[in-house]
């Protein structure tokens, strides 16, 4: 379903604007184009009522997935300037486009709703941004300073709150946690990222469908939309099996969930020295497809 008007068009105008006050300028006459009928078409993803089933036969689901996932791009673009430094040197810092308060309004005058709750740490709504490691290894995920807010839309979880975090290295390893491959994430500032519009051509980066998780009374259902199970085992559909990766099989069951719930590793893990034999096995992983409960 086309507006005429989308978030790929916003991204780009933003990616390019060198002027001041974006918001003022761009920000504001985009959010003029698209509301009405766009935030009501928006809305079809806040519930957890299984619409995307129809993504594979019906334009407008697909067309949701694929607008979500552009709208998370403007989102990704936007949260770099309240990220930490990269380690490369001579990376420029970005410069801000938005302030936390213009952020907000930008996103929820499309109907979401922002969280900072940092009265205790939950994968669902914090990302790990930066680890104080604790002398007590044993000690658990603290919530130290929350960086950015996260935003809902309905039961469905549109960005996760950026955290720093104290913990003991049993919990939150701090060079692993906070800097390795981030999954489902196109862009942060200070570490690596991988999702499934990276290598491809400018055009069909933008088909890329939007990863879809749900806090309901019943409980959280991440990635509902996979379609593999976490420990390998068949497809589900029954006409297609499919075994974990060499990769995959290398993480225990534990660190293949924590990397679904984190979308991150927290630690360094158990099988370190053998996936140490292909240096580009964090790029290799592919848990795109993992769901749970399965």
């Amino acid at each position: 379903m086309s507006y005429g008007v989308d978030a790929r068009e916003l991204y780009e105008a933003l990616a390019w604007y060198e002027q001041r006050e974006p918001y003022e300028t761009i920000v504001v006459p985009w959010l003029h184009q698209v509301q009405g009928r766009y935030r009501t078409w928006l809305a079809t993803a806040a519930e957890d009522s299984s619409w995307w089933t129809e993504t594979r036969r019906e334009p407008d689901g697909r067309e949701l997935m694929w607008e979500l996932y552009a709208l998370y791009r403007v989102s990704d673009l936007l949260l770099l300037a309240f990220q930490p430094p990269s380690d490369e040197p001579c990376a420029p810092d970005p410069r801000p486009l938005l302030s936390e308060r213009e952020y907000v309004d930008l996103f929820t005058s499309l109907g979401m709703t922002p969280f900072e709750d940092s009265d205790a740490f939950d994968p669902f709504l914090h990302e790990i941004v930066e680890v104080e490691q604790a002398d007590d290894p044993q000690a658990p995920i603290e919530i130290a300073e929350v960086l950015w807010p996260g935003l809902t839309l309905g039961q469905l979880l549109f960005s996760r709150a950026g955290v720093r975090i104290h913990a003991g290295v049993e919990h939150a390893q701090r060079g692993v946690a906070d800097r390795s491959p981030l999954y489902w994430t196109f862009r942060r500032r200070h570490r690596p990222t991988v999702d499934l519009s990276q290598g491809w051509g400018g055009n069909s980066q933008w088909r890329t469908d939007f990863r879809l998780d749900y806090r309901t009374p019943a409980g959280d259902r991440l990635n509902v939309a996979g379609d593999r199970p976490i420990d390998g085992s068949a497809y589900l559909r029954a006409d297609h099996l499919e075994n974990l990766s060499p990769e995959e099989r290398l993480l225990t069951p534990g660190e293949r969930r924590e990397l679904l719930r984190h979308r991150c590793l927290l630690r360094a893990p158990e099988a370190a020295a053998a996936l140490a034999g292909s240096p580009d096995w964090e790029r290799d992983l592919l848990p795109f497809d993992w769901r749970l409960p399965d």
